[in-house]
């Protein structure tokens, strides 16, 4: 009985110590917990600033003692930096603990105490880049979609830019018609958007290959515009024939025949073991709600699932923002860094009170694989569908996709994922525009954003 009790002591005092260290920020940034009303009526809302220190949202006092939240940037950060009003948002919500929690100077603090004065609330500093979100939103236009940006040496999330959007500043005034929209304003796409990934799968169906086959110098595939099997045709884009394609060719030209056939050769178990390990049916790290993607093909599938699901249709489903993490391990030798959206917490004059330090978060494939495929991806913008960003000023790579979607013909999402400066990846972009139909494509997005980046360094 001694040995009984002294285990549920140290049991409960093991506990205790991780609800303090790991589980207590998260119980209490909780929308539930009524001690953050509390604390906001003692701190005034502190400020979210991107990178630079331009300022995203911010706290104004009337001189009635009225507080209201202000954001300079309008819609431009909408789904991001969030809403204060009809509960919260994005880092408003995210990061509400630290809004609301004051390390100005302790005399000052005891000093406003006495007076019964509000005390001002840290500043969250974000990883954001204003230039960046501002030709990302641009370069999507009227389209909804979504785009992510990240430097993948670091995990920075540097933009993310969901449309349809809306105005924070008016969420109040707009909420009945916000909270019941057809088209979901108030969903962030970046990271909650579900979409077939088209062509861009052919990423993950490439790793797997390699994995299976080890040599894949020897591959070769006679295309002819189309594949039959099992009484299924599936066509490549616009029936074109690609002819005598290796696997380098297939994935330059995004050739569905080619990965179809490949599909049927693969172990469905192992396949969806490297989806697995690419985190498909997983967990992700994310500071914002997060739709996890899926990944659903079973070995007693058809062959026609697997074809399907090979060259990126069938039931799989992807968010921007999880294919943005992969794309991120494909430019940093197979490594994912944990992204992250917070740079730091100030208090309002600019001390540091915490840095985030850049740190390891999964190995989703070896160097060498992810060397291979950069190289693919080097070749998809050389000479393949990608091509738009050759010849430019500075160097990419990438992949791009279409993903048909509902029972119409011509209904099309557009896809790309890649990066600026393959040798030494700086960005990452993962986009998807909604029902293309022939309209903006996703790689034209990714080159008015990296034609925006080149021209800031010679600026």
């Amino acid at each position: 009985m001694t040995y009984l009790f002294v285990g549920l002591f140290l049991f409960l005092m093991g506990y205790i110590v991780y609800f303090n260290v790991v589980k207590s920020k998260e119980i209490i940034n909780s929308p539930y917990n009524p001690r953050l009303d509390s604390m906001a009526d003692r701190v005034v809302r502190g400020t979210i600033t991107d990178r630079a220190g331009n300022v995203l949202a911010q706290t104004h006092t009337g001189d009635d003692g009225t507080e209201s939240r202000y954001y300079p940037y309008a819609n431009l950060y909408a789904h991001v930096v969030g809403y204060s009003d009809q509960g919260k948002a994005g880092l408003e919500s995210s990061e509400n603990f630290e809004l609301l929690t004051s390390n100005a100077f302790f005399p000052e603090k005891l000093k406003k105490e006495f007076k019964d004065e509000k005390n001002i609330g840290d500043t969250v500093v974000t990883t954001l880049d204003t230039g960046l979100q501002q030709a990302a939103y641009q370069a999507l236009g009227a389209n909804n979609g979504a785009v992510v940006i990240m430097e993948p040496g670091t995990g920075k999330i540097l933009a993310m830019v969901s449309k349809p959007d809306y105005d924070p500043n008016t969420v109040s005034q707009n909420w009945e018609w916000l909270s019941g929209d057809a088209n979901s304003s108030l969903l962030n796409r970046a990271t909650q958007g579900q979409y077939a990934p088209g062509s861009v799968m052919k990423l993950v169906t490439t790793l797997e290959y390699m994995r299976e086959a080890g040599d894949v110098s020897g591959y070769l595939y006679n295309c002819t515009g189309e594949i039959t099997h099992d009484g299924t045709t599936i066509p490549c884009a616009n029936h074109s024939a690609h002819g005598q394609v290796d696997l380098a060719a297939s994935f330059a030209f995004s050739c569905n025949s080619s990965f179809c056939n490949i599909g049927l050769s693969l172990n469905v178990n192992k396949y969806r073991e490297t989806a697995k390990e690419l985190l498909f049916d997983s967990r992700l790290p994310s500071e914002l709600p997060y739709s996890r993607s899926r990944f659903r093909l079973k070995s007693s599938d058809s062959s026609a699932d697997k074809m399907m699901t090979a060259m990126g249709q069938g039931e799989t489903l992807v968010s921007p923002y999880h294919m943005a993490l992969i794309t991120c391990a494909v430019a940093n030798g197979g490594v994912l860094m944990e992204p992250y959206l917070v740079d730091r917490i100030t208090n309002y004059t600019g001390t540091t009170v915490r840095q985030h330090k850049p740190q390891k978060y999964a190995q989703l494939m070896s160097s060498s694989e992810a060397m291979q495929i950069k190289e693919y991806m080097k070749d998809a913008v050389e000479y393949g569908t990608a091509s738009v960003l050759s010849g430019q000023g500075y160097s990419a790579a990438g992949k791009t996709g279409t993903a048909e979607y509902g029972s119409k013909e011509g209904l099309n999402h557009s896809w790309f994922i890649g990066f600026y400066n393959p040798d030494n990846p700086e960005l990452v972009i993962s986009a998807v525009v909604e029902e293309t139909d022939g309209g903006t494509k996703a790689v034209n997005v990714a080159k008015a954003v990296f034609d925006s980046y080149y021209g800031s360094m010679w600026e």
